[in-house]
């Protein structure tokens, strides 16, 4: 019997989404919240036309709680607003929000009735387009909601409960092959000696590769609580194994890892781990590229193959201190396209992000001058796990003719975004715009393919410049040759299904976007 990787998504009260080892496909069901089994796709209902849900304006019914908060509102420093509501005012507001502001609204199915529906969570997720994308996947694979308190934790913060290790699943079905692709430090992993590569062999008693106690092994791999301990026995790189508790804690992300330079025969390559556009990578990054600027490199190649995304104006950020004054004064990074009903009442001017040349004030003071590299070309380590705000990164800078070799695997495709609306505590995300570069052109909902496809290579550590995905790009700026494809089982196991779009890294659904953290007139 097989087991699939499912994707559980967050209900009200959850802090973030859940990994699930499932029988024979599992999830499912609006209810539920469950993604898709792999390889299913969304079709449109063929129930009968249910009893008609008058649409209302959201702001006619926003704020009507069946449950509301009271205090103060973190965000905004005031009284929250909710008032005494019911479960259908919140069904209402969603139903309105999608109407007015969702990129599709014209494709969302009406023969679907609220009342079927037992949570304004379980409704809003299948408020959302049937349509596919022309490699057959689903085009909006991305609606998902969080509960507002951990949204806000982790965006701007970093802050989530963990053990501090970003597990890749290279195989999801028996045999399964659940590895560490990365740990966050000083978190739990990290203290423990955990590393690249580690192989996850048992939890809590259960065989990681061939166990049918899937509950088991979800609760302990993502764990629910602070404090929360499991025993995990582990495979290092070296063949040694170990059995360990892990008690779950807060940990803070640090997006960016790893910066160093590497020698070459035609002077310094930088090298930077990001991992998430979050707020505090603001500050982080800046912090790089004097380090990298410093030291006097002549390339540069960021490593995002596990970055969901995140803040675009952090992309942006990020794009301007690469890339030269020359390339990219006047020119827009990022372009917004609303729906025909232009829900925000976007002028031109707002519509269009600038590569920016300050800093936003995200995690370092607002109005600096950011530091730039100037570099007419980039090389991006990329993946199926390289999504969004990552992509805009990709695409803005070839809007401007900066040069971007892609060595990896095809990146996710998502030129969608959306501005995150909290209501009744839960924060909604649904697409509303996409976004193109200078140039016009946003039309990867398939990906981008890579320059050279290199297989994931989890027996180096990241920035190691013999990890496959690194040697070969310093390979190929030097000779402008991709290497000679792999040849074990394993790799080109690993690369076909990183052509095909396959994600190795279960995360925060929030990790995994292009976030307009406001909608303001727009200043470089």
């Amino acid at each position: 019997m097989e087991l699939r990787l499912q994707r559980l998504a967050a209900l009200m009260a959850a802090c973030a989404a859940a990994v699930a080892l499932t029988a024979c496909g599992g999830g499912g069901g609006g209810g539920g919240g469950a993604f898709l089994p792999q390889g299913a796709t969304l079709q449109p209902p063929t129930e009968p036309l249910a009893e008609d849900d008058a649409i209302v304006a959201s702001a006619s019914v926003a704020a009507l709680c069946a449950a509301p908060r009271t205090g103060i509102d973190p965000d905004t420093g005031a009284t929250f607003p909710d008032r005494s509501g019911t479960i259908a005012d919140e069904k209402r507001w969603v139903r309105g929000w999608i109407d007015e502001t969702y990129l599709w609204f014209s494709e969302v199915p009406t023969r679907l009735a609220s009342k079927d529906y037992a949570n304004p969570v379980a409704w809003f997720d299948v408020l959302k387009t049937p349509q596919l994308t022309a490699s057959g996947r689903a085009k909006d694979r991305f609606h998902f909601t969080m509960a507002t308190a951990a949204y806000r934790a982790l965006s701007q913060g970093g802050i989530e409960v963990s053990y501090g290790f970003e597990l890749a699943f290279l195989s999801a079905s028996p045999p399964r092959d659940v590895r560490v692709a990365y740990t966050e430090p000083n978190s739990p992993a990290a203290q423990a000696g955990i590393v690249r590569g580690t192989r996850v062999i048992e939890v809590d008693g259960v065989d990681v590769a061939g166990g049918s106690d899937t509950a088991t092994l979800n609760a302990a791999l993502v764990p629910a609580r602070e404090g929360e301990a499991h025993s995990f026995r582990l495979r290092g790189p070296d063949g040694s194994e170990r059995t360990l508790s892990l008690a779950a804690a807060r940990v803070t992300r640090l997006p960016v890892q790893n910066v160093k330079t590497i020698a070459t025969a035609s002077g310094p390559v930088g090298y930077m781990q990001l991992n998430d556009h979050l707020a505090t990578a603001e500050a982080a990054l800046i912090a790089a590229v004097n380090q990298l600027q410093g030291a006097g490199i002549v390339d540069l190649v960021v490593d995002m193959r596990y970055n969901g995304g995140g803040l675009l104006d952090v992309a942006s950020e990020l794009a301007s201190m690469v890339s030269s004054a020359g390339a990219t004064t006047g020119a827009v990074f990022e372009r917004l396209v609303f729906n025909s009903k232009n829900p925000f009442r976007v002028a031109p001017a707002q519509a269009a992000l600038p590569f920016h040349t300050t800093s936003r004030g995200f995690s370092t003071p607002v109005g600096q001058a950011l530091p730039r590299l100037g570099l007419s070309r980039v090389t991006v380590l990329a993946g199926p796990d390289t999504c969004s705000a990552s992509e805009s990164v990709i695409n803005s800078l070839r809007g401007v003719g900066v040069a971007v070799d892609l060595i990896g695997g095809t990146t996710c495709g998502k030129p969608y975004g959306f501005l995150p609306q909290d209501n009744c505590g839960t924060t909604y995300f649904a697409i509303q715009f996409q976004g193109v570069n200078n140039q016009g052109f946003g039309d990867y909902g398939d990906g981008f393919a890579p320059t050279c496809a290199v297989a994931d290579d989890f027996d180096h550590a990241l920035g190691d410049p013999a990890e496959a995905r690194l040697a070969a790009a310093l390979s190929f700026r030097s000779s402008g040759a991709c290497p000679a494809p792999a040849s074990s089982k394993a790799e080109l196991a690993r690369r076909k299904a990183e052509a095909q779009g396959a994600p190795y890294l279960i995360r925060s659904q929030v990790r995994e976007n292009r976030i307009l953290a406001t909608l303001r007139a727009t200043q470089p």
